[in-house]
Order: C-alpha cells, then structure tokens, then sequence
C-alpha cells in the first residue's frame, strides 16, 4: 500500500472519497442524494434553503446553491463545519459496505484530497492546504477499524 493516496475526482481510483461520488445517506431520517448534498444543505438554518440543496440535480449543483451568498449562512458555520463534514462521512462509510471496504483497504496511508480547488478541504494541489477531508477521513477509518 502507498504511504499516501491522493484523490479528488468521482472516476478517478479512489473518488469514492470524493463527496461528489453517488452514495446516498439518511441522517436523522432524511435521505440525502451525497455527502454533498448533506454538507452544503447544513450551511443554512432555514429549512426551505436546506431542503432545496436536499433537492438540487446533482451534486455540483448542490455545492453552488451552498456557495451562494444570497441564501444567509447560518451563524455557527465555521464552528460546526468540521463536525457536519464528519456526521456525513461516518453515515456514507458505515451505510455502504463497498466505500468502507475502500477505505479501510488504504491500510495506513496518508489520504489527500489533491486539487489547487481549495486550501481548506483539500491540499491547496500543493501541499499547502489543511486536507481536512482527508484527515476526517482518516479519523473515520481509525474509528470504523474500533467497531
């Protein structure tokens, strides 16, 4: 197994990391067509914007309507992000047998999200960026291994 795996597009090998690739999830009873959707839907108090990011075509879509600033981002975005980012992978992980046999295959290996895309999530394409994706990522391979 490499010492690290890189990942970023659905097709790619291993874009089943990606919160693009097509997994639904159900989080408290509500099924959501991606991680994306899920995600970018959580930026919003106002149920009527979560529930058209629920409802957007595909998950690009999804990530504009939660990028667009003329829907209020909810107050404590920056405080609960993280977290929402994780309630979504352990619910893709742990309901689709075939993304958690991927991911726990990668053994020990550093996981990146690499793309120059985002500094954040990803690795900013030059090892600049936080990977927090990949990092949550890790943290739920570690806690899948406990079960």
């Amino acid at each position: 197994m490499p010492r690290s795996i890189r990942f970023y597009r659905v097709n790619d090998p291993y874009g089943v990391f990606s919160n693009f690739a097509p997994y639904p999830i159900e989080i408290d009873g509500t099924r959501w067509p991606t991680s994306e959707h899920y995600f970018q839907a959580q930026k919003f108090a106002d149920e009527s914007h979560r529930e058209a990011v629920r409802a957007a075509g595909s998950p690009m879509d999804a990530a504009r309507m939660g990028r667009d600033r003329s829907r209020p981002l909810r107050a404590d975005w920056e405080a609960v992000k993280d977290d929402v980012m994780n309630r979504a992978l352990v619910a893709k992980f742990t309901q689709h047998p075939g993304p958690r046999s991927t991911l726990l295959d990668t053994g020990d290996a550093e996981l990146i999200e690499h793309t120059a895309n985002d500094a954040y999530w990803a690795d900013g394409g030059d090892g600049s960026g936080r990977n927090m994706l990949g990092v949550l990522l890790m943290r739920v391979r570690d806690e899948l291994r406990r079960r």
